[in-house]
């Protein structure tokens, strides 16, 4: 790299983080999520708008750093006992939240639109994902957090990152192969059962390695520095064995967290402190990278090139956003109890927020998305990540106060 393209590089790295975290304040000021700014901020800046940043391969590779760090907080913040005291309710809002918007997707893709099964698959899979720290917000806002139904949905996101991050696995695979293949499938499905298996042995191994250290150590940014080497590690591990890097990380955080029971938490389940250390100490490193993914996301979509005088992209985006909204509220609402708690759950599941743009990126990157398909995804994602909360606050403000 020469030396004026090394300085642009900085000019423009220093750009996508002011910006980033800019746009991410102010939506976070007007009670929004910031993810919605961090992708705003990719989109002015980049060809949609002002045209200033395009995605480079190196911004594009700090990117990927960034939705492994994402992918290893997700894993490292999964709590499976909250499943535990939510029992059946949890998981059947989960599986329902899960195949139902999965099948409404990727059947409008295929029998309305006549996309491939391939194509038909991703957009299925986008619509699948919930971004459970959206709605952890809002309820903490409300001071609702414990309250009935918002102990049915954390036990529920619970089950829809794991179900997540395996189809998005599978997905993955496909679009390497560019087909739909049942033995590519079950060799991942089984890559992804020895790697949560064998996860919480590396981590027993690698946790007592760093507090060894930790003791007789003269330098700061000892943990830190082993954690990002370990995920790192296990994303070329998960690349090695054919799955995808992004499972690498949501397994180390998986086998990290404090929160996870036998077996998978054999690891630190006696060592809560060190965890928490973990978290603390990480926090820093994953907010810094992974607003760069957003921006790049942003970067990556080229709104101008969209035709939006087509009757595709619009008939399309509220196809989906219909199947979006109706395959998270469906599920919530066969449970029993009163139907107001049972709305405020299935509302509670509808933002897709950063775990849908993994999946459209992905399809995007792997060139089974379009841009039009991929514009009407980034639509969807967009509107229920912005509708989500302020339906959910209606509804406490309107209703369930009445059930307390």
């Amino acid at each position: 790299m020469e030396s004026q393209a090394v300085h642009q590089f900085f000019f423009q790295l220093m750009v996508i983080l002011l910006t980033a975290r800019l746009f991410a304040e102010l939506f976070a000021r007007l009670r929004s999520p910031s993810v919605v700014g961090e992708l705003l901020a990719g989109v002015i800046l980049g060809p949609s708008l002002l045209g200033w940043l395009e995605a480079s391969p190196v911004i594009g590779l700090l990117a990927e750093i960034g939705i492994i760090l994402l992918l290893f907080e997700v894993g490292l913040e999964t709590d499976i006992r909250q499943l535990a005291r939510t029992g059946g309710r949890a998981l059947f809002v989960a599986v329902s939240g899960f195949v139902l918007p999965f099948a409404f997707g990727a059947g409008i893709g295929y029998l309305a639109f006549g996309f491939s099964l391939l194509e038909a698959f991703f957009v299925g899979g986008t619509l699948t994902a919930t971004s459970i720290g959206i709605t952890v917000r809002v309820l903490t806002d409300l001071q609702r957090r414990h309250g009935r139904e918002a102990q049915v949905v954390l036990g529920a996101a619970v089950i829809d990152d794991i179900l997540g991050v395996i189809l998005l696995a599978l997905l993955y695979e496909f679009s390497l192969a560019g087909s739909v293949d049942p033995a590519n499938a079950v060799r991942v499905m089984a890559f992804i059962g020895v790697f949560f298996v064998l996860a919480p042995l590396f981590a027993r191994l690698i946790s007592l390695a760093i507090r060894q250290f930790a003791r007789i150590s003269r330098t700061d940014g000892l943990i830190p520095t082993l954690i990002v080497s370990l995920v790192l590690f296990f994303a070329w591990l998960a690349h090695a064995m054919g799955a995808p890097e992004l499972l690498g990380g949501f397994a180390a955080g998986l086998a990290l967290s404090r929160r996870f029971f036998l077996p998978f938490g054999l690891a630190l389940h006696h060592d809560t402190d060190f965890a928490g250390r973990i978290e603390d100490q990480m926090r820093p490193i994953i907010h810094l990278f992974v607003p760069i993914f957003f921006v790049m996301v942003g970067l990556s979509l080229n709104l101008r090139a969209v035709d939006w005088g087509s009757p595709f992209i619009w008939s399309l985006s509220l196809s989906l956003f219909a199947a979006a909204i109706s395959g998270k509220l469906l599920g919530a609402l066969l449970l029993r109890g009163p139907w107001r708690e049972r709305f405020a759950i299935g509302i509670a599941m509808i933002p897709r927020g950063e775990v849908g743009l993994v999946f459209a990126e992905l399809g995007r990157t792997s060139g089974i998305l379009d841009n039009e398909t991929y514009a009407a995804l980034i639509i969807v994602i967009a509107l229920t990540t912005l509708l989500a909360p302020i339906l959910l606050k209606d509804v406490y403000r309107r209703y369930l106060p009445l059930e307390n």
